[in-house]
Parts: structure tokens; C-alpha cells; sequence
């Protein structure tokens, strides 16, 4: 048995197209053009290379784009100021703070700062609130491109056996709210889950969001199961040169795809939806700050 691979970077192109449809939309008709400020402190590449995708696709699905990249010694105060800026500015319609800051600065008071009708990534207290009790806002990006994969590999989720490994704000949390919508029945396995393997191994779905490298193998996946990996961890890779490196998941992929039914690979799978739910999410955004309807093709 070999897997269905996943192609996320296939299918955050073809939401792409819409939103790039949407956003002409918005300008021909209403005068509105989305705008996304992304805010990156330091000099992390890793960090690097995602905010300039995020500033590249933002441009070519014909949104507005600001990128402000912060020096590592930035004070608190200044970061909180900008957000004040961006949080005032008519031309923005999304603020992102990219994640993590250096240590000087408080993560929470940043994020608290950032107005609830401009939080694209559903950070702030009043978005988490109204996710986890139902109401209509922004979804967790990454989660969002997690669902939306879900939905086009399996259709009706409802009554499938959930595991998330890994409970972080940014993925676990949030999926696993996702997935109780859905109607799964939703386990959240952590550093401290007692026989993580059996955990797994009893799972429809598996989601890793741990942060670990191949931490999840075959023999964890119930044969048939569907895997999406959200893990991107940086390995060495000395078959490549001296120095090289390489991309993989936390989940052992070349054990897993011969179990699973369907996998994401990394990279290629959950990352390219991430930054696609982004844009979607400051379509919607732009939308409400308007009086506009939100598109419902985008994040349904």
C-alpha cells in the first residue's frame, strides 16, 4: 500500500486563483484593495524566507502589501507603536506579527494590541474567543489550510477518530476546535500523553504539530489513516555537502506513506496553504471593515 500524497502547493495555487478573482472584485466594484502589514523583528531566515512568500503572494493576488522588518534590539514599545499604526491605517486590512520575538518583547502584549477586526491569524484573545465558541471571525491559518486539505481528501469528516500531537495556541489548539465543528471526536496528545504510539495508532486522522522530526513512524499509523504533517524541522543533511541541510516533517514519511491513506509531504503540503488561508483570511477582513459580505468560497 502506498499513499495518496496531498498536494497542498497545488491546491493553494488554485485558492489563489480565487482570491485574486475576489480581490479584483472588491476593487472594481467597491474601491477597496486588501492590505496586509506582515511585522518581523530580527533576522531569523528561517523566519526570513516565510515573510518574504507572504509579501511576494500578497503582490500577486493584486492585494496592497507592508512589510516592516525590525531590528533584533527593537524595544517592546516600538513594536507596540507600530501595531498602534497599522491598527489606525485604512490601507491595512491585516496585521501579522511574525512569530517568535526576541525576548525583550512580550508576545502577549503585542498580540493583545492588534485590533480584533485586523487579526488575520486569529491571535487575540477576541478571536480565540469567538472560534472557540462558534462565532464567525478568522480562522488559524495554518489549522484553516489543515481543514480545507482534510475536506478535499476525505469530504464528511463527522464521526472520525481526531489525534493532534501537539497542543501549541498557533496549531494544536485551535485545530483541534476546528475539528470538534466537523463533528470528529478530537484527542489532543502531548510531551506528557502516556503511550503516544497507541494514542496515534488509533487515529482516522493524525495531525503532528510538534515541533519534533520524524518524531511519528508507520507503525504508529492505523493502516488507511489520513496524515497531515504541519512539522517543518530542519535536519542535517550530509549526503548533500558539508554544511547542507534539509526539510522534513515530524513525521517519518518514508515509513508512513506505505501505511497511510493519504499524507501530506514536507515541504509541499501544509505550508503553502498557510500563507494561501492568510491572504483568504484579508479578503474577509476586508470585507467586514467595508460592510461587505465575505466571500464564502475561500475558507469553506
Amino acid at each position: 500500500m502506498t499513499a495518496t500524497i496531498i498536494d497542498g502547493k497545488a491546491f493553494a495555487e488554485n485558492l489563489r486563483g480565487r482570491i485574486s478573482s475576489h480581490v479584483a472584485r472588491l476593487k472594481a466594484e467597491h474601491g477597496v484593495t486588501p492590505g496586509l502589514a506582515v511585522v518581523i523583528v530580527g533576522s531569523d531566515p528561517g523566519s526570513q524566507v516565510y515573510v518574504a512568500s507572504k509579501a511576494r503572494l500578497t503582490v500577486e493576488v493584486g492585494m496592497h502589501s507592508e512589510k516592516y522588518e525590525l531590528p533584533e534590539a527593537t524595544s517592546e514599545a516600538e513594536v507596540l507603536a507600530l501595531v498602534a499604526r497599522l491598527n489606525a491605517d485604512p490601507a491595512i486590512h491585516g496585521i501579522l506579527v511574525q512569530l517568535p520575538l526576541p525576548p525583550q518583547i512580550d508576545s502577549n502584549a503585542i498580540i493583545a494590541l492588534i485590533s480584533s477586526d485586523k487579526d488575520v491569524d486569529c491571535f487575540t484573545p477576541a478571536s480565540v474567543g469567538k472560534l472557540t465558541i462558534g462565532l464567525p471571525g478568522p480562522v488559524s491559518c495554518t489549522p484553516l489550510g489543515c481543514l480545507m486539505l482534510l475536506r478535499e481528501t476525505l469530504g464528511d469528516l463527522s464521526g472520525l477518530e481526531a489525534v493532534i500531537v501537539g497542543r501549541s495556541n498557533l496549531v494544536g489548539k485551535p485545530m483541534a476546535q476546528l475539528l470538534l465543528r466537523e463533528n470528529c471526536t478530537v484527542t489532543v496528545a502531548h510531551s506528557r500523553t502516556r503511550n503516544l504510539a497507541e494514542v496515534v495508532r488509533r487515529a482516522d486522522i493524525v495531525i503532528a504539530a510538534v515541533g519534533r522530526p520524524n518524531l511519528i513512524r508507520g507503525d504508529w499509523i492505523k493502516p488507511g489513516a489520513t496524515v497531515i504533517d504541519v512539522g517543518i524541522n530542519r535536519v542535517p543533511a550530509p549526503e548533500r555537502g558539508e554544511g547542507k541541510t534539509r526539510l522534513v516533517g515530524d513525521v517519518d514519511f518514508a515509513s508512513a506513506v506505505t501505511v497511510a491513506g493519504a499524507i501530506t509531504p514536507v515541504p509541499g503540503g501544509v505550508g503553502p496553504m498557510t500563507i494561501a488561508c492568510l491572504l483568504a483570511n484579508t479578503v474577509t477582513t476586508a470585507s467586514l471593515i467595508h460592510g461587505l459580505v465575505p466571500p464564502r468560497d475561500l475558507t469553506a
